[in-house]
């Protein structure tokens, strides 16, 4: 398996799971709207993302989205997506690229890596446990429009 950050040249086989993750989330599929969404991301450096090809083929990938914290005055990374191919689960691959998230975060000089997942996503919560991600308990949080 060879994982990478991506570039515009990896533009097209992020788009294929990137849509496909937002099918996961029930969403309706839009390659189109999938790859400028991506585009605009990648060309104008407002997030990280990695991928993972086994044997030339995309097989998953994970997108991070910098932030800051104010009272520590540090930047922090959001994971925001990570998705691995149906096929391809059970062999590491979401692992890995979790794992490169936090290797960068370290090297980026980051306070660390946030991620949120739905509350019945338990395959995604036992990963993201056995990493070293601890639940948060302390806060709430909320959201509008």
């Amino acid at each position: 398996m060879n994982l990478i950050k991506a570039t515009i040249n990896d533009l097209d086989a992020v788009t294929e799971l990137f849509d496909l993750y937002r099918q996961f989330y029930e969403q309706s599929p839009d390659t189109e709207g999938a790859r400028e969404f991506l585009k605009t991301r990648i060309l104008n450096g407002e997030s990280v993302i990695f991928v993972a090809y086994e044997g030339g083929e995309a097989v998953g990938f994970t997108q991070l989205y910098p932030t800051f914290s104010s009272v520590s005055m540090q930047r922090s990374w959001i994971l925001n997506d990570l998705y691995v191919k149906k096929e391809y689960r059970g062999k590491g691959i979401g692992d890995k690229l979790i794992n490169k998230a936090i290797e960068m975060a370290r090297d980026t000089g980051a306070k660390g890596v946030l991620l949120e997942t739905a509350s019945d996503n338990f395959p995604a919560q036992g990963l993201y446990e056995k990493i070293g991600f601890k639940r948060e308990t302390h806060y709430f949080y909320y959201f509008s429009i």
